[in-house]
């Protein structure tokens, strides 16, 4: 059994949840301070992928990064790289999707941010990058934990925008969704199951983890309004 499929989506999906948990930090934080009818807008545009299609979204991603479209044809003539059908170009298309999950998780914790905290640390003459790094983000680390977790299970198990920008090719580009598909197509049943409870396992046990997580939050919260 070709275990490429495995390691290419763990590789993809971590570095698209890398990537995206610092994106979604700086979306989230900046739209949460900002004026209403801009967030509302903002907002939109940046939660859309997370209801679009993902087939929708890597037809996007092709009309953008395709060898003929204006940024793809001028990484090809420039540095002579592709931006499509290789195991990298998967990574464009699990940012675009997950994307939503961390941005949406992040701005909640953001909003829920006790603010008396940052006034009185502004008081003591703390600057907002140290408030930022050393009391925000603890006081939302778990919400931020449970959204970076959920965001590497669903790039782990996307399949509609990674077929398209990506294909399927063994050895080079196939993960987990993508091989699933191509066993079933060529009536390989019995290694496309071995592979779905590959992927259901793996799915259980970052489900686990977000579990323990929000009752690891929940456990904080009792315990702050006991005292």
């Amino acid at each position: 059994m070709d275990l490429f499929p495995l390691w290419n989506s763990i590789r993809i999906s971590t570095i698209s949840t890398a990537v995206i948990f610092f994106v979604g930090l700086f979306c989230a934080y900046y739209l949460s301070k900002a004026p209403k009818y801009i967030k509302g807008v903002l907002d939109v545009i940046l939660t859309l992928p997370l209801v679009l299609p993902p087939t929708v979204v890597g037809y996007l991603l092709l009309r953008v990064l395709g060898p003929k479209r204006l940024i793809g044809s001028w990484f090809l003539s420039v540095f002579d790289l592709k931006l499509t059908m290789t195991w990298w170009s998967a990574i464009f298309a699990t940012m675009v999707v997950t994307f939503p999950l961390m941005y949406r998780t992040a701005r909640g914790s953001f909003e829920l941010f006790d603010n008396t905290l940052t006034y009185s640390a502004q008081t003591l003459g703390l600057s907002n990058t140290y408030i930022f790094w050393k009391i925000r983000l603890p006081y939302c680390k778990q919400g931020l934990i449970a959204g970076t977790v959920l965001t590497f299970a669903r790039a782990l198990g996307e399949y509609g925008a990674t077929s398209m920008i990506a294909g399927y090719t063994p050895g080079r580009t196939a993960t987990i969704s993508t091989t699933v598909y191509n066993l079933w197509r060529t009536n390989n049943d019995s290694l496309a199951f071995k592979w779905v409870l590959i992927n259901i396992a793996i799915s259980c046990v970052v489900l686990m983890a977000v579990n323990m997580v929000e009752k690891k939050e929940r456990q904080a919260v009792s315990l702050k309004g006991g005292v």
